[in-house]
């Protein structure tokens, strides 16, 4: 029976909220995206790379209060993204080319190289020496539907990390091709010892974040704070790659701009009892479709709130694509709400 109420609890959607505590209406976070995530130590590359903006606040304050998961790669572009059509940034795109001429050199030899095939490759190769993946090797593109110029492709990792195309690409084949480049980079420099989360890297990161915050060293050993909270989580991954973190910080993301997170507090959940069940809980079509219908329940009680959230979400997608950013957190959110869309549909079609 303890078991029963505790998972209820812990369930992804707000809505859940009303029958266990009444009264509490368990309203969305903030629509905006947390704030701009630190860079974790950077490894020498053959081209320069745009500078980080500093974190400007907790990426999941209003929740657990954890800071911010560091990025797959620091390369964060310019503060005000490209206009469309524009391009990447060329220190961008000259340091995608450097890797991938790189890559070519230390495994095909000189000469063109097939990045859709070399990043295939790569993961199997991975696999091959024993990386842990849970559900295999493939990489997965997926085009956005165009008719015409410029076409965007997603490509997810066998971790679930997402990249997509960042270039003007006149072409589907382009699209396909300048994905493939940005996601081999970042899983080639993901290797870089420098991206392991060691003791060092979590006494840095433990400390920047009480610096940061003007939080006490007390704080960071009480698993009950925020900061204590974020030691805990990166104790636990030790030894994982920042990427690898990176795809189980993208749960607490989702959570924390659901409202979901604030949903558990009132329900007196624990930040530890929290972290503890979703980190070992891989994103699923379960959470997607209880947050599906938390925003379902939204737009019938604020009309327009969907289609708001949506548009909203769709900008900082295409900005975080052109900037060759990571794009997974940005993804799942068009996707649920895509759904949560299509649920209305559904909903509306069958009271007709």
């Amino acid at each position: 029976m303890m078991e029963s109420v505790r998972a209820q609890r812990l369930q992804p959607s707000v809505g859940t909220l009303r029958s266990l505590r009444p009264g509490v209406t368990g309203a969305p976070a903030a629509a905006s995206a947390p704030p701009p995530l630190p860079a974790p130590p950077s490894a020498a590359v053959a081209a320069p790379l745009p500078a980080v903006p500093p974190s400007t606040g907790l990426g999941l304050g209003l929740g657990l209060g954890l800071p911010p998961p560091p990025p797959p790669l620091g390369l964060q572009g310019p503060a005000a993204p490209p206009p469309p059509g524009a391009g990447p940034p060329a220190v961008l795109r000259e340091a995608v080319e450097a890797v991938v001429r790189s890559f070519a050199k230390h495994t095909q030899g000189y000469g063109r190289v097939n990045v859709v095939e070399a990043l295939q490759e790569f993961w199997q190769m991975k696999q091959s020496r024993g990386a842990d993946l849970k559900n295999g090797a493939l990489v997965v593109y997926e085009m956005v539907p165009s008719n015409s110029p410029p076409y965007v492709c997603y490509v997810t990792l066998p971790g679930g990390s997402c990249f997509g195309s960042f270039q003007f690409c006149p072409t589907k084949a382009e699209a396909r091709r300048s994905a493939a480049k940005i996601a081999l980079m970042n899983s080639v420099f993901n290797e870089h010892p420098s991206r392991r989360i060691t003791d060092e890297f979590i006494e840095k990161s433990v400390s920047e974040a009480l610096a940061s915050f003007n939080g006490n060293r007390e704080e960071a050993d009480n698993p009950n704070t925020g900061i204590g909270a974020f030691r805990f989580m990166l104790e636990s991954n030790k030894g994982k790659s920042m990427l690898e973190f990176q795809e189980l910080m993208t749960v607490f993301q989702l959570l924390h701009w659901n409202g979901s997170l604030k949903a558990m507090r009132e329900r007196q959940c624990s930040r530890q009892e929290v972290l503890a069940h979703y980190s070992h809980r891989a994103l699923d079509d379960d959470i997607r479709n209880q947050m599906a219908m938390d925003w379902v329940n939204r737009e019938q009680n604020s009309p327009g709130a969907l289609s708001r959230e949506l548009a909203s979400t769709e900008r900082e997608l295409d900005e975080a694509r052109l900037a060759g950013k990571e794009l997974r957190f940005h993804k799942e959110k068009k996707d649920i709400l895509m759904l949560a869309a299509g649920q209305l549909g559904s909903m509306h079609s069958s009271n007709c």
